[in-house]
C-alpha cells in the first residue's frame, strides 16, 4: 500500500469537489463559457487522477521504485496541470493574466502521460 497516493488521492479528490462547485456557483457569473470550460477541464482531470491515486494506493508500493515514479507523475503532473489551468482562468477573469503558468499546463500533461506510460510498462513487464 503506497500511503503517499492515498493522501493526494483523497485531497485531490476533496479539492476538486469545492473548486467544482466554486466554478460552477461563484464563478460562473465572472468567467466566459470558454474560461468555465477551462476551469472545468482542470476539475475533471484532477478528479480522474485523484480516483487513479486511491486505486493505485491500494496496488502499488511506493518502496519499488517504479512504483514511486508512477505515484510521484501523477502527484506532480495533476499539481502543475490542474492548478496551472485554475491560475490563468482566475487571473484572467481578473484581466492579471498570469502568463507564466501558460507552459506548466502541458508540462504537467506530459507528466501525466509519463505516469500512465509507466504505468503500462509496469503491467507489460508483469504480465510477461
Amino acid at each position: 500500500m503506497s500511503q503517499i497516493a492515498l493522501y493526494f488521492g483523497a485531497i485531490f479528490g476533496a479539492l476538486s469537489v469545492i473548486f467544482g462547485a466554486f466554478g460552477a456557483h461563484l464563478l460562473k457569473k465572472k468567467l466566459t463559457t470558454e474560461q468555465l470550460n477551462s476551469f472545468e477541464t482542470g476539475v475533471k482531470y484532477q478528479m480522474y487522477h485523484a480516483i487513479v491515486l486511491l486505486i493505485l494506493g491500494f496496488q502499488l508500493n511506493s518502496e519499488i521504485t517504479i512504483d514511486s515514479y508512477i505515484i510521484n507523475a501523477f502527484i506532480i503532473g495533476t499539481i502543475l496541470f490542474s492548478f496551472s489551468i485554475y491560475g490563468l482562468v482566475i487571473s484572467s477573469a481578473n484581466n492579471k493574466k498570469l502568463k507564466f503558468l501558460g507552459p506548466i499546463t502541458p508540462l504537467g500533461g506530459l507528466f501525466l502521460i509519463l505516469g500512465w506510460a509507466l504505468l503500462i510498462y509496469k503491467f507489460v513487464v508483469t504480465f510477461n
